[in-house]
């Protein structure tokens, strides 16, 4: 509606003028090209042609990144069109009032075929000659070819960098919002070298254009001086050619400065530095600038060479020389101590105790990663692991820590938690590791498909991998792997260990803060909770319970809920836990099945399970025990079927089964959740796929065994 009210339509160009620049800008570009102008208007015009050039290059040469030019594309386009209606407006004053004189077609086309060739035609063809080969034959089709192989390989890498960033999410190392923000990266990134690809094209077709505009030009007005103003053709030509050089030049200036400015940035690599800052400080290096002194004083020394031009240049060589020596001489500044820290002879409890939770030790080659000069590359991946582990988790964890052990090999890690080691490996620094995710189409160690390094496995998810030299990246990704560097190793194998163990991260403290942020929007929830029947600690060891059984604290208000009526029933801690567990058991299922798609179960034969019932029992809890011939039966079984199907099962049994299974497959079938049949939802469609201590093949149909407690009358026949 907003559109077709003139009103609004107006009020949106007061609002938003800069929006209607570009419109008029190309406007005019079409005036310039059909209507004829002042030759003031057209001087004002070349000296604006040359400034925006010249600011194209400036920021062509001091971005950080080419992806901080994105605009480099459109800008060329558009300094191209402008510099083409000016050939065709200059070549028509050039035309019309050549006869006049050389102030008849402005003074900046007087001036450049006046003093830049010195008046002589010959001369002028010759220097724009030999400008339009250097921009043509050296600048442009270097430029072209860098940017149609950088585009190609762009492209090339895409597949993999969207995995890449997929994996990041996967494994906790970077937030939804960060994943949007590298995907529209890698989407500008894909696009920026298309478009300079095509962009190149523009730089071509322009040098292109400037010659046939020149011979026009001279053709021309060689044929307008003679036929139309009775003008020898000598004088014709010293007339109207030396202005058609000036116009010619007056264009390839500012095109070569493009055509740099466009070599410029594809031949960029991405730093922190800008292109100045990159050169001079890989320059800086004494063993640059010493042999070049000795070989210039060398040259000098030869009688036959001009000795007051090499002597200076070796000396200015040598002072870069001790220049550069004398700054990288200059020791590093160290923080002293202050004057007032504890006696030698006193000793702190920080000293003798660690308060930190958990902690991720470093080998001495791996300290550069939580360098900040370099920039902390696995302190920003455990920052992501905290933040994606306290999203999922619904607690805030506490902050790691991250030390150097002397204890550990050069290039080991180990992950602690409350200084015990959950997780370790070892990682190659400089080198990226290459994980086989199912995609690569042979086996390691891969060398015929051109991927050579050290074979290894995946501390994570134990895939088969292989370490490679960075430059060997985009390789490694159209070939199918997935490459990431030493510190997202470390990152998602700390991501993995310190979810199989969520449940020690969960603290009195963390519960407190919990307590205290749901009372403010359910105030008589928590009463019912806490303090009592549960205390601080009671209500600890409830929610660790929970959360080892899957069952997050990211949404506090119905799990709160549920532990509410649960308490109404019993305070007993196992009858609390399974009773929280049946009334949550969708939140179990949600975790191995999609919804709306029937639950993959497998069931004990009705023998075992009464065989495990009526077995050893633990005296302490009355608990079931597992044999451990029964038991490596029973995980052999599972694995089987997993492996068979490649998707995760639940084992559906009776409840006072289902704690001695848990802890039995935990660790040795992690795909595999047990769960009673009280926690089925009555709706929930199942498919069972085996059966475990009778028939192992995968069943058609089975049915599951009946339950101490009535089953629920409302819920589905198994199908299969």
């Amino acid at each position: 509606m907003n559109a077709r009210n003139p009103q609004s339509l107006i009020e949106q160009l007061r609002t938003a003028p800069g929006a209607m620049a570009l419109p008029a800008g190309i406007f005019a570009l079409f005036a310039l090209m059909v209507l004829p102008i002042p030759t003031l208007m057209l001087d004002m015009f070349f000296v604006l042609n040359i400034a925006i050039a010249v600011a194209v290059l400036m920021v062509a040469l001091n971005v950080r990144t080419p992806l901080d030019f994105s605009a480099f594309p459109s800008v060329l386009l558009f300094a191209t069109l402008l510099r083409l209606a000016l050939n065709v407006a200059s070549t028509r004053v050039v035309l019309v009032s050549g006869h006049e004189g050389g102030a008849a077609a402005g003074e900046i086309i007087e001036a450049f075929g006046e003093f830049l060739v010195g008046g002589n035609f010959a001369v002028g063809l010759f220097v724009f000659t030999i400008l339009l080969i250097i921009n043509m034959i050296v600048i442009t089709k270097g430029a072209g070819r860098v940017s149609e192989v950088s585009a190609r390989f762009v492209l090339d890498a895409l597949p993999g960098k969207q995995m890449a960033i997929d994996a990041d999410i996967a494994a906790g190392l970077i937030t939804a919002e960060e994943a949007r923000e590298r995907r529209s990266q890698v989407t500008i990134e894909a696009d920026f070298y298309g478009s300079m690809d095509g962009a190149s094209k523009f730089v071509k077709g322009d040098a292109i254009a400037a010659l046939l505009i020149l011979g026009v030009n001279v053709i021309a007005g060689l044929a307008l001086g003679m036929i139309s103003h009775g003008m020898s053709a000598g004088e014709a030509g010293e007339q109207y050619i030396t202005l058609a050089v000036g116009d010619a030049l007056v264009a390839q200036v500012p095109a070569l400065l493009l055509s740099i400015a466009a070599a410029a940035i594809v031949t960029r690599v991405s730093d922190k530095r800008d292109l100045t800052g990159q050169i001079g400080g890989q320059f800086a290096d004494t063993r640059t600038w010493a042999p070049v002194g000795v070989i210039l004083l060398a040259i000098g020394l030869v009688p036959a060479m001009p000795q007051m031009i090499f002597l200076p240049a070796a000396a200015i060589a040598g002072a870069i020389w001790w220049a550069v020596r004398r700054e990288a001489a200059k020791p590093v500044a160290q923080d002293t101590p202050a004057e007032d820290g504890p006696a030698p002879d006193q000793i702190e409890l920080a000293d003798v105790s660690d308060q930190t939770l958990v902690t991720i030790e470093l080998g001495y080659a791996l300290v550069h990663l939580v360098d900040k000069d370099a920039g902390s590359p696995l302190l920003t991946r455990i920052t992501g692991i905290r933040k994606q582990l306290s999203r999922e988790l619904g607690f805030v964890l506490p902050q790691f820590r991250i030390r150097d052990s002397l204890d550990a090999g050069a290039q080991d890690y180990a992950v602690q938690l409350g200084g015990v080691t959950i997780a370790a490996g070892s990682v190659r620094p400089g080198k990226l590791l290459s994980i086989d995710t199912g995609d690569v189409r042979a086996a390691p160690p891969y060398t015929k498909l051109g991927i050579n390094g050290e074979t290894t496995r995946d501390p994570s998810f134990d895939c088969p991998a292989v370490w490679i030299d960075p430059a060997a990246r985009d390789h490694a990704v159209a070939e199918g792997f997935m490459a990431v560097d030493p510190s997202t190793v470390i990152a998602t194998h700390a991501n993995q260990a310190l979810l199989a163990q969520a449940d020690d991260l969960l603290g009195p403290e963390e519960v407190r803060e919990l307590i205290d942020a749901l009372k403010e929007s359910a105030p008589a929830l928590v009463e019912a909770v806490h303090p009592d029947p549960l205390n601080l600690a009671a209500l600890t060891r409830v929610l660790r319970a929970l959360i080892a059984d899957g069952i997050g604290l990211a949404h506090p208000q119905p799990l709160f809920t549920s532990l509410a009526i649960a308490l109404q029933k019993s305070e007993e801690f196992d009858t609390l836990i399974d009773t929280v567990r049946a009334d949550l058991g969708a939140r179990l299922i949600a975790r191995i099945c999609d919804p709306g798609e029937a639950l993959r179960v497998v069931t004990l034969d009705a023998n075992l399970e009464g065989a495990i019932l009526g077995g050893v029992s633990d005296p302490a809890t009355g608990q079931p025990l597992v044999e451990p011939d029964c038991g490596a039966m029973i995980v052999d079984q599972v694995n089987a079927i997993i492996s068979e199907i490649n998707a995760p099962v639940a084992l559906i049994v009776q409840p006072p089964v289902r704690r001695a299974l848990a802890r039995l497959l935990k660790q040795r079938a992690s795909r595999c959740a047990v769960l009673s049949i009280n926690e089925l939802p009555a709706t929930q469609a199942v498919d069972v796929v085996g059966l475990i201590g009778g028939d192992t093949a995968p069943i058609a149909q089975a049915a599951l065994p009946a339950a101490p407690e009535p089953p629920n009358p409302q819920a589905p026949p198994i199908a299969a």
